[in-house]
């Protein structure tokens, strides 16, 4: 089961200023094949499928608590997309053509399918797929597929990274890259138990380090680049025989948090009248309170 908690893994700073063509772009680390939903997607399966889960119990710990926040960083990158895009458009008569910024936007389906807010798919809008999902059921070869996952994964976070200065978009970027940096040595240090051959003389990969990206020092100042969360209360307290030792690019001391970071409230998006979004009125509003009144027995 998961145990869903209202908030965001990491605060992130209000959006000075509207562009939607900087949320298509953000939209690949959400629904592009190297995207949050495949990497979640994967881990979810493969820990679904996983086979000897009390034999092999390390590497299923392991894949289960990143599956966990994987669901986080879904929730972290849709919830940059709404926020890059908030003040896209402004409220109007529907004959005044309120949503005409829409049409030299990239990507349309922002302002017709979702009210402006993310979607599940890539950064030219097509929907992500479950064809993006490896679980072969061979343990070597899906955590062999885990890292160059994160790899891909962590390549493309530094391209958009470059394509936009977006601040809102680069603070969940340089996030994403400490985080996903975890999860590529995790899964290299995995690999090695299993089979002796020592991965993390290949990384990182790209060989860039973390502090080329200037939203990416305060969190590897934070030492979020050496923690692995159990997301769990009790459970996975097992992937601390896999995730220890020293981080081999900062030497480091890792470290297994039994449970889940302390997050960050999650934005309120406000009403979007030329959207028709959420699409109650004042009027309505009064009765929907009425009626919770009622059914509470005030």
């Amino acid at each position: 089961m998961f145990l869903r908690k209202n908030r965001l893994q990491v605060e992130l700073p209000p959006s000075p200023y509207a562009d939607a063509n900087a949320a298509a772009a953000v939209q690949e680390l959400l629904g592009g094949k190297f995207g949050e939903m495949s990497t979640l997607n994967n881990y979810l399966y493969q820990s679904f499928n996983f086979r000897g889960k009390k034999k092999l119990k390390p590497f299923y710990d392991l894949v289960s608590s990143i599956t966990a926040e994987e669901l986080g960083h879904v929730e972290l990158v849709s919830n940059t997309i709404n926020m890059v895009l908030t003040g896209t458009t402004s409220p109007g008569d529907p004959d005044s053509t309120p949503l005409r910024p829409g049409l030299d936007k990239r990507n349309s389906y922002f302002f017709i399918a979702t009210a402006q807010t993310s979607l599940p798919g890539d950064s030219m809008g097509r929907a992500w797929t479950g064809d993006n999902v490896f679980s072969s059921g061979n343990l070597v070869l899906d955590l062999l597929h885990n890292f160059f996952l994160e790899c891909g994964a962590r390549t493309h976070k530094m391209r958009v990274y470059e394509m936009t200065d977006h601040p809102t978009a680069r603070a969940m970027i340089g996030y994403l890259l400490v985080r996903g940096g975890v999860h590529v040595l995790a899964y290299a240090k995995a690999l090695e138990v299993a089979t002796g051959v020592d991965m993390k003389k290949m990384i990182p990969i790209p060989n860039l380090s973390n502090e080329h990206f200037e939203t990416a020092r305060k969190f590897e100042a934070m030492g979020l680049g050496n923690k692995l969360y159990t997301f769990s209360p009790e459970d996975y307290r097992d992937i601390a025989l896999i995730w220890n030792g020293q981080n081999p690019l900062t030497g480091a001391k890792l470290e297994v948090i039994q449970g889940a970071p302390e997050g960050a409230p999650i934005p309120d998006l406000e009403e979007l009248p030329e959207e028709f979004a959420p699409g109650i009125s004042q009027e309505d509003f009064m009765e929907i309170a009425k009626r919770l009144k009622q059914n509470a027995g005030l």
